[in-house]
């Protein structure tokens, strides 16, 4: 899975902020989890799905962010916990559904969009 990581930040190159976009169990989070501890994440990855957004610090110094909107209800619901300071803060923004902030998002924002075919592979794309 880290390789696989490692292939998705080379391809990835200098951009910093993704919605990952799929069904449930389809692996948002497992991914995220890894390309985190590629970057270097010291500390432990979980599903925002409660806290809505996690930090993790990184081993050079920075953070990075991990934000679920699975819970939010109205885009304004972004706002009143700072996405917009998340989203410019220079730091890698990891989103899991980020289905209804998708006209707050920058259009430099990368979607990932994930799907599972009938062998259970996950397949990526990129936007």
């Amino acid at each position: 899975m880290h390789e696989s990581a490692q292939k998705f930040l080379n391809l990835n190159h200098g951009k910093k902020i993704f919605a990952f976009f799929g069904a449930m169990g389809a692996g948002k989070t497992t991914i995220i989890k890894a390309i985190c501890e590629v970057l270097g994440a010291k500390d432990i990855i979980t599903s925002p799905t409660f806290t809505i957004v996690n930090e993790y610090g990184i081993i050079t110094g920075g953070s990075i962010y991990h934000i679920d909107f699975y819970r939010i209800k109205k885009t304004e619901e972004a706002f009143d916990f700072g996405i917009e300071e998340y989203l410019e803060s220079g730091s890698y923004c990891f989103m899991e559904w980020p289905e209804l902030v998708e006209g707050i998002l920058s259009p430099s924002t990368v979607n990932v969009r994930i799907t599972v075919d009938e062998n259970e592979q996950r397949i990526l794309n990129f936007e």
